[in-house]
Parts: structure tokens; C-alpha cells; sequence
């Protein structure tokens, strides 16, 4: 398959830190050949940056040997921002929205995740479209986001419309997982979301618990769509699911976009949120910090396992001092932790002892059924929903079962059908 080649082009920045910005460019096969950063506390109200850099960049774009074909924006464009710079510099202008976006798009390979995106699109595009409406008004005749002239009022009418569209097939998709969950809950499946910054090793982690292979990149945001797998470690019936990564400084509009898939992490009975432990300290409390706010402002109520990843990649000493600081910053909240790595399989017997743990109520049952074709069956039917802790054969069949309380309450109901009885019961 022929390469993609990679387009020229700048990123203008008012802080150093481009890092992240620099990923999200080059994962939309951007070649930056230069950064320009202005350091200010706010941005220009009328071209972001001063007129200064302004004509610096202007100048660099005209005398460069490369063909710049966009200028990137390490922030958030207001519309009449980008049209200004467009016009000034004469190449493409985009923001770190955008960018985060055509990335999405890229990802989106199932329906749900592409009626997200187009919803998340169609929100950023309102202002900008508004703006152009504006300026074909005042006289002026701008093309729609670098793509040429539109009759923007028809498009703006057509955008409201497409979104109605979307909010209702989304809607209806919510409410169908909705059903699954509060399905799978009723069969005695604890629910488990994987959660985290992107590219933190969160699919990996799946893969290795359910004795998977779920596709895995070292890219962006490789995850759109929700995957759920069983746990395969144990007895105990656990669905595990990957859900999309976090980043920080969304906007709420683009997180609302998401809302289907992010219900899976807010309803959850465990959320196991991973993180890079092999980030440098900064930006790996930085990332801590912007996955513990998206969880609160998911509404997650329930237990967090924090898994710090790729502890292989870093010293024990480095591995302590970010311990540390979850622990500090997780105070007072419902949350445990472990450090692992994923890759080389370390402690992962550790995450499965904490993920336990933090699970709701289990309770342990003693019962004693008649040895029949019934009693198999029944067998088979713990198997698949609770853990069997011990079981002798006699004339009789004594289990001891390990389960959550609907199961417990089932198992006593099909223990009296089948003419059994309950020798002892206990929470853990």
C-alpha cells in the first residue's frame, strides 16, 4: 500500500510545550518544519497573535524552500481569527480542534462513532459558518473552511437539520446500550470500563485480560467505538470494555458528542483508569489530573483502579514518586492502585486482586443439592455466572460459590427449585 506523503507545514504556538500539539499534526501526516511561539497570557482578540509574529510568519511562508500548505494553532480559533489569519497568509488555517477532529474522522470506522464525529463536527463548524454568513453580507465572498465558495445560509439550514438527524439516531443507539447493560447486570455480569489518556495502553491491557487481540497502534486516539470482551481470568463474571481516550481541553460540546459511548465509563461498577507511567513527571501529572476531571465530569460515582503502565520503561524510584502524587491527588476519593506493565506482563495478578476487591458486595454460598442430570446443568449455569470456589461429590453435591447479590438471590432460588438446601452464607 503506497505511503500517505506527508504535507508541510508550521505550528504557532503561545506556550513552549508543543508536544502534544506537534502528535496531533504529525497523526494527520503533517511535516512541521517550523514552530513559532509568541508567549503571551491571552490570545490577540482579532488575529490570535500580535501583527509582529504575524508578518514574521507571513514572511517565513514566503521564502521558505518547503511548500507550507497549513499554519496549526496551538489553541482554540475564534471564526473571525481564522478568517483573518486565512486571508493574510493565503494557506490553510487550522486549530487544535480541528486537528483533534480530522483525527477522529479518520478513527471512526463504525457507525456510532461516525455519527460522533459528524455531530462533533457540525457543532465546530456553526460559528465559522455564522462568520461566513456575516462576511458575504458585508460584501466579502469566503470559501467554507478552505473548501471553496458555498451559499452558506442554505448550508447553515442544512447543518441544523443533519444535527436533529444525528442527536436521534444517537439517541436511540443510548438507549439500546442502555438495555444491554441493564441486561448483562441481570445475568450477574460485573461491568468494567478501561478508561485514560490516549494512547496510554488501555486496548493492550484488554487484550491481555480476555485473551484477546483487539487492534492496537501506537497512535491517537486508535480507540473510537466501544469494545467489550469477558474477563477470562477467573470464575467471577466480568465484562470488560475500551472506550475513547481522553485529552485535555475538550470542549463540552465534543464531549456531549461522545455521550453513547462515555455512559459506559460512568455506569460502570469499576473503572480501571490507565495512565503512562513513562511520561515525564509533568505531563504525567498533567494527564492524571485531566482523566480524573473527565471521570467527575461524567458523573462516576463508583470505584476507580488507577494502573500506572509501562513501569518498565522507568525506574523503581520514578515509579514511588508518581505513586505518590495519585495517591495524594486521589485522597478522600473511592480509588485503589497498581503499577504495571502491560507489555512485559508485571503484576497483573496484583490488578486482578485490587479489581476484586473493589467490586460490588460478593458473597459466599455453602449449599448442598441432590446429585441429578438438574444439578449439572445448574453447574454449568455457575460456571458461566459466578466463581465455584470448591465442589465434593457424594450422594449429595456440595458447592461453595462465590457471587454478587443477584446472582446470590438466584442461586437460592434455583437451589430451592431444585429441592437442595443452603448450609451457610456469608459477605466478603
Amino acid at each position: 500500500m503506497q505511503k500517505k506523503s506527508k504535507k508541510a507545514g508550521i505550528l504557532v504556538s503561545l506556550h513552549d510545550d508543543v508536544n502534544e500539539i506537534r502528535l496531533l499534526a504529525e497523526s494527520n501526516d503533517y511535516h512541521i518544519v517550523n514552530t513559532f511561539v509568541q508567549h503571551r497570557d491571552h490570545p490577540d482578540v482579532t488575529s490570535y497573535i500580535g501583527i509582529g509574529k504575524r508578518d514574521e510568519i507571513k514572511e517565513y511562508i514566503a521564502t521558505s524552500e518547503e511548500d507550507i500548505s497549513v499554519v496549526i494553532i496551538d489553541g482554540t480559533l475564534k471564526p473571525s481569527q481564522w478568517f483573518v489569519l486565512e486571508n493574510y497568509w493565503k494557506v490553510t488555517v487550522y486549530d487544535r480542534l480541528r486537528l483533534i477532529l480530522m483525527i477522529f474522522k479518520d478513527r471512526a470506522d463504525r457507525k456510532e462513532a461516525q455519527l460522533q464525529v459528524r455531530l462533533a463536527e457540525l457543532q465546530y463548524e456553526r460559528p465559522f459558518v455564522r462568520e461566513l454568513i456575516h462576511r458575504a453580507r458585508s460584501g466579502e465572498h469566503p470559501g467554507l473552511m478552505a473548501g471553496g465558495e458555498y451559499q452558506v445560509d442554505d448550508y447553515y439550514e442544512m447543518m441544523k437539520k443533519q444535527m436533529k438527524q444525528i442527536k436521534e439516531k444517537l439517541d436511540h443507539i443510548r438507549k439500546q446500550r442502555h438495555l444491554r447493560r441493564h441486561h448483562r447486570h441481570h445475568s450477574g455480569y460485573f461491568l468494567v470500563s478501561l478508561a485514560g489518556y490516549t494512547n496510554a495502553g488501555k486496548s493492550s491491557l484488554l487484550n491481555v485480560l480476555t485473551d484477546e487481540q483487539i487492534d492496537v497502534e501506537d497512535r491517537l486516539f486508535s480507540t473510537l467505538s466501544t469494545t467489550t470482551r469477558k474477563l477470562n481470568q477467573s470464575h467471577i463474571p466480568i465484562l470488560m470494555t475500551d472506550t475513547v481516550g481522553f485529552i485535555q481541553r475538550l470542549p463540552a460540546w465534543i464531549i456531549d458528542a461522545f455521550h453513547s459511548t462515555l455512559e459506559e465509563i460512568k455506569d460502570a461498577d469499576v473503572v480501571i483508569l490507565v495512565v503512562d507511567a513513562s511520561d515525564s513527571f509533568s505531563v504525567f501529572q498533567r494527564k492524571v489530573k485531566t482523566s480524573m476531571d473527565e471521570l467527575s465530569d461524567l458523573g462516576v460515582t463508583n470505584p476507580v483502579l488507577v494502573v500506572l503502565n509501562k513501569t518498565d520503561l522507568i525506574s523503581n524510584e520514578q515509579v514511588d514518586v508518581k505513586e505518590q502524587f495519585v495517591s495524594a491527588f486521589c485522597a478522600g476519593k473511592k480509588f485503589d492502585m497498581v503499577s504495571i506493565s502491560v507489555h512485559q506482563h508485571l503484576h497483573l495478578d496484583e490488578l486482578l486482586k485490587k479489581l476484586y476487591s473493589l467490586l460490588p458486595q460478593l458473597y459466599q454460598i455453602e449449599i448442598q443439592l441432590p446429585n441429578t442430570e438438574e444439578t449439572q446443568s445448574f453447574l454449568s449455569w455457575v460456571y458461566e455466572y459466578s466463581q465455584l470456589d470448591d465442589i465434593v461429590y457424594t450422594d449429595k453435591v456440595n458447592m461453595i460459590i462465590t457471587a454478587h447479590q443477584q446472582i446470590k438471590d438466584k442461586i437460592i432460588s434455583k437451589v430451592v427449585s431444585l429441592k437442595g438446601n443452603v448450609i451457610d452464607m456469608k459477605q466478603l
